[in-house]
């Protein structure tokens, strides 16, 4: 444990800037005095002498030999892989990285249908067919949840080709299926497991979480170290395990996707918030799930609004669940997700981290306190006295999963036509639509738009949740793919 404390990559670059070296490469801001002097004043003269570019003595992210490697060997005994690499290109690109890592072209991957719109990507510049499974759906939150072993193992027995099978671990709300009963399912078919855990970096640190993908004995996991572990935006890791995936192939493809500019400022926080998961997260996280579950009751004690926790428990997509994820149903109150979103932003400067139809979401990180909380409960209980209003019959409902008529690739590459959005019922998409956050498709190219995704998308565009994907931004049109009539 007392290597942990060490930060190689922080302290490599540390090193290089007391030195006081001339800089006659790039960037060319040379240590802020290049950059505007307002912007400067505000950042600070350490930020630019850190932003520094893959000379020697800094190692490269792409070949890592030094302080790099020295850096992931370190994270990868923290988070109890074989093999970490860093992500400058946030979790979207390792998820990239770990679906082009094992697919090719027309190979078939099973994965969830609230995937992150990067699975999407992947599958698109792989040329892979996605085998969709429906998550399990919470009629009263009105949210996805995770997908379960059986209806993995259904899909494993149609489709025992498939070169992987992806899981969300946990779920955007922290909701986590039985993540070793997956992995030991799916390795029977001699096939890997890779693991969506870009909600997830904490949870390998304290036992009251769910089980880590590392812990579950997967093979490939994307993790984001920056939503949840202190590192600054952009900062995430890809974790390898196992014999079924090699670690040279995967360092090939992240290269692939990375810039040759990596960011020292990204890379050092990585090392840095790795060294205080693995020393001092369990402390911390202790603290956070006391303060989660107290706002957890507090919020409860309101006479219109409900914070799920530990009740949901019990049903086979449900396992575990992450208490510092706040699911704040709002629908007893008669308004959406993203009405109340919008009211505690106007009214009380608090934003939440998204809103859908029927919730918003709030996550507690170390980084809150009781006086955040307050200032929370404050917002929710001027919601509350202000926005209530009639109650009807909310029925929650997703669209059924669209038939795919074309691999996606194709159909992202097909020549298309532009046609009227409501109109577009029958037609084979050549877009992706999805509302983000969280990024979960609605469809994908390839796939046979219905009137029902039409109905749904409009009551989410209704409601102003920010749907988005399309060319035509609004949404007025969709590019299909071009009919050709018969020649007579």
């Amino acid at each position: 444990m007392d290597e942990q404390h060490h930060t190689p990559l922080f302290t490599g670059v540390l090193e290089h800037i007391n030195k006081n070296p001339i800089p006659f490469h790039i960037p060319g801001h040379k240590q802020g005095r290049a950059a505007d002097d307002t912007f400067r004043t505000f950042l600070g003269e350490n930020a630019f002498k850190m932003d520094l570019i893959n000379i020697t003595p800094l190692d490269d992210l792409h070949h890592p030999q030094g302080i790099i490697k020295h850096a992931q060997e370190l994270a990868a005994k923290a988070f109890g892989a074989e093999h970490t690499f860093f992500s400058v290109q946030g979790t979207s690109g390792a998820i990239m990285a770990m679906v082009m890592s094992v697919c090719g072209p027309g190979d078939k991957i099973i994965v969830p249908r609230n995937v992150h719109k990067s699975v999407t990507a992947a599958i698109i510049f792989s040329g892979a067919i996605p085998v969709f499974i429906h998550p399990e759906l919470d009629k009263v939150l009105g949210i996805s949840h995770g997908i379960t072993p059986t209806s993995i193992e259904q899909a494993l027995e149609a489709h025992p080709e498939a070169k992987a099978v992806l899981v969300i671990n946990p779920t955007y709300f922290g909701i986590a299926a039985d993540l070793e009963e997956i992995v030991k399912m799916v390795h029977s078919y001699r096939i890997p497991v890779l693991v969506d855990e870009a909600h997830g970096v904490h949870i390998h640190f304290h036992d009251d979480l769910p089980i880590s993908a590392m812990q579950a004995g997967a093979d490939l996991a994307a993790t984001s170290v920056h939503k949840l572990g202190g590192a600054l935006t952009q900062s995430s890791i890809l974790n390898l395990q196992g014999t079924l995936i090699s670690h040279e192939r995967v360092q090939t493809v992240i290269s692939m996707l990375t810039t040759t500019s990596t960011s020292y400022l990204l890379l050092a926080s990585l090392d840095t918030a790795r060294k205080q998961l693995a020393t001092k997260g369990k402390e911390l996280l202790t603290k956070t799930i006391e303060l989660a579950n107290y706002a957890r009751i507090q919020i409860n004690s309101l006479a219109y609004l409900y914070c799920a926790g530990s009740e949901l428990l019990g049903s086979e997509a449900i396992n575990q669940y992450d208490p510092t994820k706040l699911i704040i149903s709002v629908k007893d109150l008669g308004i959406t997700g993203y009405e109340a979103e919008l009211f505690l932003r106007e009214k009380h400067a608090i934003e939440v981290e998204l809103s859908d139809l029927y919730n918003v979401l709030c996550i507690i990180t170390p980084a809150d306190s009781l006086s955040s909380i307050s200032k929370l409960m404050e917002g929710l209980n001027h919601l509350e006295k202000v926005k209530k209003q009639s109650v009807t019959d909310v029925q929650v409902t997703v669209p059924d999963i669209p038939i795919l008529a074309l691999a996606p690739r194709d159909a992202f590459y097909a020549e298309t036509e532009t046609v009227l959005f409501q109109e577009a019922a029958g037609r084979i998409s050549a877009e992706s639509i999805m509302i983000y956050p969280p990024g979960i498709p609605i469809f994908i190219p390839g796939e046979i738009i219905t009137n029902e995704n039409i109905s749904y998308i409009q009551k989410n565009i209704d409601a102003g949740l920010p749907v988005q994907g399309l060319l035509d931004e609004t949404l007025e049109t969709i590019q299909v793919i071009k009919e050709y009539k018969p020649f007579k």
